[in-house]
């Protein structure tokens, strides 16, 4: 399966819910939205979809979002369920970390290979500024809970101006001291932010300008198919982690992008940045029908721009990151 620019998709991002216990300044400010009215495709729905991308047309990844994907009912059933799909090398999960402390184990005995925890702040009153939830302590809980599952964790931050800039060396060096790789993210435009957005934006160079007072070398890692470049960061003390950049806005990736994202409720967003294209619910309800989700995706992938335009026009717990 290929974009109109011969991009593979190999890589798809599922959404299982727009629920979230959070409501962070980037991803889903207080008042702006309400939940999505539409139905949510089911578990089997879910797995059907994957499954045939999986099968007929070679995606090697899937990562659930949401929203929050534990805030799902049954998470655990549809990790299970997906994780038993033939030629699937990769089931992952990016989650707020909240109810991880709970449900790590039971993820990781379900199937579920890695996940990528959101920590955009080891200040409990920052943390609770950006992310509207007092609950430090239960992400910090929750990565924990996780690496002692045997679930290797990724950390991701989003990089805000006034918020938490200046705490960049202080997570880098907290990461170090735990042998997890952190991923610092460049603010992007997306939904009501996008007019506030350059008051926040910091780019990767001023992050690595910052983090200059804690990395004496940084060692370039060989490029993936990932958002993220990557490098082998030694500090001034000694010790070695992987920091990576994810920096859609000074640094676009997209003639790399293998991704497809496909909505809690079926919506299809070829671009992070655009409108959905349409919605597969009537290719997969009340029967699945293939041949329609094939017909569908190809038209829509059509629409793929070369590069993500400006600005967003949705909010990321809706999308799926």
């Amino acid at each position: 399966m290929q974009d109109m620019h011969a991009r593979q998709i190999r890589y798809l991002r599922l959404s299982v819910t727009p629920d979230c216990h959070m409501r962070c300044m980037y991803c889903r400010p207080a008042g702006s939205y309400g939940r999505n009215s539409r139905p949510l495709l089911s578990a089997g729905e879910l797995v059907q979809l994957a499954s045939h991308l999986v099968r007929r047309h070679g995606v090697r990844k899937v990562r659930l979002t949401g929203g929050e994907p534990t805030a799902r009912g049954d998470l655990a059933e549809i990790i299970s369920r997906l994780s038993s799909i033939d030629g699937l090398e990769e089931l992952a999960m990016t989650t707020n970390g909240l109810t991880l402390a709970r449900d790590a184990a039971l993820l990781r005995r379900k199937g579920l290979k890695r996940v990528n925890v959101s920590l955009d702040s080891l200040d409990a009153a920052v943390f609770a500024a950006i992310t509207g939830a007092n609950a430090l302590h239960l992400v910090l809980e929750g990565i924990s809970a996780a690496l002692a599952a045997g679930l290797p964790v990724k950390l991701n931050c989003v990089v805000l101006r006034g918020r938490n800039l200046d705490e960049l060396p202080r997570l880098v060096a907290w990461a170090a001291a735990r042998s997890l790789e952190i991923r610092f993210i460049e603010l992007m435009p997306m939904g009501p932010l996008a007019g506030m957005w350059r008051r926040y934006f910091v780019s990767e160079a001023e992050m690595r300008r910052v983090l200059e007072t804690c990395v004496a070398q940084w060692r370039p890692l060989a490029r993936t198919t990932g958002a993220a470049r990557r490098w082998e960061a030694v500090m001034h003390s000694g010790a070695r982690t992987v920091v990576g950049f994810i920096s859609a806005m000074s640094c676009p990736f997209c003639d790399r992008c293998d991704r497809l994202r496909i909505g809690a409720d079926g919506s299809v967003y070829p671009c992070l940045m655009d409108r959905p294209a349409g919605t597969l619910l009537e290719a997969v309800r009340p029967v699945f029908d293939a041949d329609r989700v094939d017909a569908l995706l190809a038209r829509w992938l059509r629409t793929k721009a070369a590069q993500h335009g400006p600005a967003g026009c949705g909010i990321m717990t809706g999308i799926g990151g």
